[in-house]
């Protein structure tokens, strides 16, 4: 009978002492791995000031459709830099694609008193209103994407040193 009651205090002990231990801890949930909260990425020196498309609608046949966009330089730029601006057009379907570039030499304008000044550069690209297999784009509601970045010409060929950040929308065909 002995050995029976040291049992039943034994096990009693160890039902308050898991009761305490569940009482006492949080949750479970609280133990999950919390992501520590982002910080906002600083805005890009290089950046797109201004996207002008025209025209708006675009029809087949008017034409090119003509993406006029204004970049604006960083403060301190290496002249043998170059700047690239690029444009993919998509279908909804992404089955027809086409892939627009630019790659231009930065110049470097110097103000009067030997600061140099945020510069401004417009680029244009133009459409022919075909897609990556030269067939005329269908009628529809097209997506588009604009990039700039800088590039440095290293030792295995360009090399990307800065990038902004990208302009997006859709456009109509009719």
């Amino acid at each position: 009978m002995r050995l029976h009651q040291q049992r039943c205090k034994r096990l009693t002990l160890g039902l308050l002492c898991l009761y305490s231990c569940l009482v006492g801890f949080p949750a479970a949930e609280s133990f999950a791995k919390e992501k520590p909260a982002r910080v906002p990425r600083p805005e890009p020196e290089l950046k797109i000031v201004d996207l002008d498309i025209a025209p708006m609608p675009y029809t087949q046949g008017n034409g090119p459709l003509q993406f006029s966009v204004t970049v604006q330089l960083p403060r301190e730029v290496d002249p043998t830099r170059i700047l690239e601006v690029t444009s993919l057009i998509s279908s909804p379907s992404k089955t027809s694609l086409r892939f627009l570039t630019h790659r231009q030499p930065v110049q470097i304008d110097s103000t009067r008193n030997g600061e140099q000044e945020r510069r401004k550069v417009v680029v244009e690209l133009v459409w022919d209103g075909q897609d990556h297999r030269k067939q005329v784009a269908g009628v529809g509601t097209y997506s588009y994407e604009v990039r700039t970045k800088l590039l440095a010409n290293g030792e295995r060929g360009l090399r990307t040193m800065m990038v902004a950040w990208p302009k997006r929308g859709t456009l109509e065909v009719k």
